[in-house]
């Protein structure tokens, strides 16, 4: 009957030469991404990606490094990272781990990722040339959850990657019993990379970019190590 009505008012106000706009609804699929299938070796641990030819693995003086060489950005449905490494061990959700990172790219960002429980359920910390002042979807703690990648810290701080040429050391500590996250860069805690999840609690960890290119080695990491040393 209701029905009915509405259709009857909406003739009438036709045949009365008014103009009706109605608001469209935008209906989208459900979300998904690719599974990360395929696996490499590095740092003797084994690691989960979506396509093992975009990754090489370099033995140097200074130990392995891990290079991604290839970019592969995922911009729309969702606007989230798809190319980081995963590593593969249990659901971690209290951990320390430490990496050096660089880049070729004079403007770069890469990403550190943690809580993972699938590609549309994760953290990541965004480590940029950028401070979060100058651009708020750059150096900053990011949640993925079912949709596009959302920012969950504040924007105080200096750049994680000042010098994205020189390896820089990151620390990452993770407590899933209050859903923090911190990171400190060579040593300094920055305030732009701490970060509060309520939603997410164990997962894996990962390594990569939303959009670039870079290396990354002398990584390791210490479960059940939550509290900064």
């Amino acid at each position: 009957m209701r029905r009915r009505t509405l259709l009857k008012n909406f003739t009438s106000l036709a045949a009365s030469g008014l103009t009706l706009s109605l608001p469209t609804l935008k209906l989208s699929a459900a979300v998904s991404l690719p599974a990360h299938t395929e696996r490499i070796r590095c740092f003797e641990q084994n690691w989960l990606v979506r396509t093992a030819a975009d990754w090489k693995t370099e033995t140097t003086s200074s130990g392995e490094v891990l290079h991604l060489n290839v970019p592969r950005p995922q911009e729309a449905d969702p606007r989230a990272p798809v190319q980081y490494a995963l590593l593969e061990s249990q659901p971690l959700d209290c951990f320390t781990a430490d990496i050096e990172v660089r880049s070729a790219i004079k403007s770069v960002s890469l990403i550190v990722v943690y809580a993972w429980r699938d590609p549309i359920h994760f953290d990541y910390v965004h480590l940029s040339t950028d401070a979060a002042k100058q651009q708020p979807v750059h150096n900053g703690v990011f949640h993925v959850y079912g949709g596009d990648r959302v920012r969950i810290s504040n924007e105080e701080g200096a750049c994680a990657l000042a010098n994205p040429s020189e390896w820089t050391k990151v620390r990452l500590v993770y407590d899933g019993s209050t859903h923090l996250v911190e990171t400190w860069i060579n040593g300094q805690l920055n305030p732009s990379l701490r970060g509060v999840d309520l939603s997410l609690g164990a997962g894996a960890i990962g390594l990569g970019s939303f959009f670039n290119t870079g290396s990354f080695r002398n990584f390791s990491f210490r479960p059940g190590a939550c509290r900064p040393a």
